[in-house]
């Protein structure tokens, strides 16, 4: 076989896995930046953004992209009242607060089980036929994936540098005191940097679930791969976030196409552990921070 078609194939599965990557990671930055919360619950809401997903087509009907914008607006909504409700007592109690998100979590992988099922469900794909950009040849349906992550990424940039909650959010993110200080209403942007953290998993679900089987249990491996992203990227950096999740997506892809799955997570870990040794700031944190 040749080796180019699969350099190019391995490296082109790699890109479009690490923007699902990307999305997952900025989710679980920005709840950690607002709150100081490892959310342990983030894979649960990939899963819930899947199982949304599928409703939306299957049974309801309804285009692939009114799937998607109906699983970012159901989850932002849940994920601000489950701040209100549910974490908001635990604000400036970090221990707590993580130990919250590990009920959390189990709530929904159970609700998700009593309600779906063990058993994995297969969504139709989003569009019939391949495309071939010279040696690599691509489904329609993840190139589907990869325009709506881009546009998702997008518009959480323009909302974050142009709007004016986005400026506010990201002053909390950056100093809560400062920022109420200067009369940002830092009760509101809890449970919106909730509430979109947690929809951007949802949605990173949603463009998975006509890759994969979707399952109650589907959301520990992305929740451990944002673990990951974060700490090859350095905790708080979008931009690390990015340019980890990106190269984590590749390396991932090229090594599952040429040693197995096992040898290729061993490595990966073994090169986590190392970065955590020599660098534990990630690639683009600050140190000592």
């Amino acid at each position: 076989m040749d080796f180019t078609f699969l350099i190019g194939q391995a490296l082109t599965n790699g890109l479009i896995i690490g923007l699902l990557y990307l999305l997952m990671a900025i989710g679980f930055t920005l709840v950690f930046g607002v709150m100081r919360v490892v959310n342990f619950a983030h894979g649960e809401f990939y899963m819930l953004g899947a199982f949304l997903a599928y409703v939306c087509v299957t049974r309801l009907q309804l285009p692939f992209l009114a799937a998607v914008l109906a699983t970012f607006a159901v989850t932002l909504v849940a994920g601000w009242i489950i701040e209100v409700l549910v974490l908001k007592g635990f604000r400036g109690n970090e221990l707590n607060g993580m130990i919250s998100t590990i009920g959390l979590a189990m709530v929904l992988q159970n609700g998700a089980l009593l309600v779906f099922g063990p058993d994995p469900q297969s969504m139709p794909p989003v569009a019939q036929g391949v495309v071939s950009l010279g040696p690599i040849v691509l489904p329609m349906s993840r190139l589907y994936v990869v325009a709506f992550s881009i546009a998702v990424l997008v518009l959480l940039y323009l909302f974050l540098m142009r709007s004016k909650g986005g400026r506010a959010l990201r002053a909390v993110v950056q100093d809560t005191e400062i920022a109420s200080a200067q009369g940002i209403r830092s009760h509101l942007m809890y449970p919106l940097g909730f509430g979109i953290g947690v929809a951007l998993a949802a949605v990173a679900g949603a463009l998975m679930a006509p890759v994969f089987s979707v399952s109650p249990s589907i959301g520990s491996t992305p929740l451990l791969k944002a673990f990951i992203v974060v700490i090859l990227g350095g905790l708080g950096s979008i931009p690390g976030a990015a340019l980890a999740s990106l190269l984590l997506g590749v390396v991932e892809s090229a090594a599952n196409t040429f040693m197995s799955s096992s040898m290729s997570d061993m490595l990966l870990f073994g090169f986590v552990i190392l970065m955590l040794i020599f660098r534990p700031s990630g690639l683009l944190g600050k140190s000592g921070r």
